[in-house]
Parts: structure tokens; sequence; C-alpha cells
């Protein structure tokens, strides 16, 4: 089951009513650098269980 054009236009249409044309930019950017937090983070996390895993090794 896959999301057609119409359920997207949908969606759209209803965030930008509950939102607003003036809050949408800022909500989208917020919603940007939240996810890229989340990435960093999660790529932090990575590096470091790597990095630990090479000490023990050691």
């Amino acid at each position: 089951m896959s999301i057609g054009p119409w359920q997207i236009a949908i969606i759209l249409v209803l965030v930008l009513i509950v939102f607003g044309a003036g809050k949408l930019p800022k909500v989208m950017g917020d919603l940007g650098k939240g996810v890229k937090n989340l990435k960093d983070g999660l790529k932090g996390e990575d590096e470091k269980s790597s990095d630990d895993d090479s000490d023990s090794k050691s």
C-alpha cells in the first residue's frame, strides 16, 4: 500500500490549514534542524562505540 499523489496533496492542505502560511517555513525549518540533530547524534554514537571497540582491542 503506497501513498498516492492525492493523499500527499490532502496532507499538505491539512498542514497548511493547521500551521498557516506564515508559520509554515519556520515549522519546516525547525523540523529540518531536528532531523539534522538526530542524525548527528546517531552518527556521534556510532563513532563513539567504534572508538570504544578499537580501544578495548588494543
